[in-house]
């Protein structure tokens, strides 16, 4: 279980992880970290929240929450936003199925992909600042919002279907099991719940409806799911688990 949590951690962050942490693992054998996402979340969340509270006294709210997003973009290497704005780069291009996709490999940045990520980067700033004027334990929501994020995109892995013939995405869209979905969510909840006991287990199941919904809804649109909207999954769940919290 060390091993897959290494390797996912390595996998979803720009962490230095030894790869001795996670040697003897093939790729193929990535889906079974799919269990370890919550705590994947858990450590990436931390991390930037710890950036939040040692700005918080010297730069006040705002600038103290600027500082969690970049923290948490420069640690995941901005690999989820690039998602973000690849997917609604896409399904905004009224095309068809056949050239989103296309769209969503093309390296450069859309208007619709450039207006996603101004929305929830600036979401966030906003929803953090807030949240800590209302009293919150901001280290716990934080982290919490992170496994959230990335608990409720198994939800496009489930009995979903890859969009395209190959990618990273294959390695776990319409390969993560009955059983391993139940354990990722049941993490994922029960993290929240201790990270945030006021509300954390009610924001985490607004934020797994609203993202069956998305899942539902791009399954519509390209016909199944790839690594971009996997990322977008996880960029929107963070901001559906924090304003879910207001």
């Amino acid at each position: 279980m060390f091993r897959l949590f290494f390797a996912m951690l390595q996998f979803m962050s720009r962490l230095p992880v030894p790869g001795r942490w996670s040697q003897g693992l093939e790729v193929n054998q990535y889906v079974r970290g799919i269990v370890t996402f919550p705590f994947v979340g858990l450590l990436l969340g931390a991390l930037a929240g710890l950036v939040f509270i040692i700005l918080q006294p010297w730069c006040g709210l705002p600038l103290a929450a600027l500082g969690y997003v970049l923290a948490l973009a420069l640690l995941t290497g901005g690999f989820h936003l690039d998602g973000l704005a690849d997917t609604f780069d896409g399904i905004f291009s009224a095309r068809t199925r056949e050239r989103m996709l296309e769209i969503m490999r093309d390296s450069r940045l859309g208007t619709h992909g450039g207006l996603a990520l101004i929305f929830v980067l600036v979401a966030k700033v906003l929803v953090v600042s807030e949240l800590s004027l209302r009293g919150y334990s901001m280290p716990g929501v934080l982290a919490a919002a992170s496994v959230a994020g990335r608990t409720a995109c198994v939800m496009l892995m489930y009995r979903q279907q890859y969009a395209r013939e190959s990618g990273m995405g294959n390695l776990f869209i319409g390969k993560v099991s009955g059983t391993q979905t139940a354990i990722t969510l049941a993490c994922g909840a029960v993290l929240c719940l201790m990270l945030a006991p006021s509300a954390g287990l009610l924001a985490f199941a607004v934020t797994f409806i609203v993202i069956m919904a998305f899942a539902w809804a791009l399954r519509r649109t390209l016909g199944g799911h790839t690594g971009d909207t996997l990322g977008a999954a996880i960029e929107l769940g963070e901001v559906v688990f924090l304003l879910a919290l207001l």
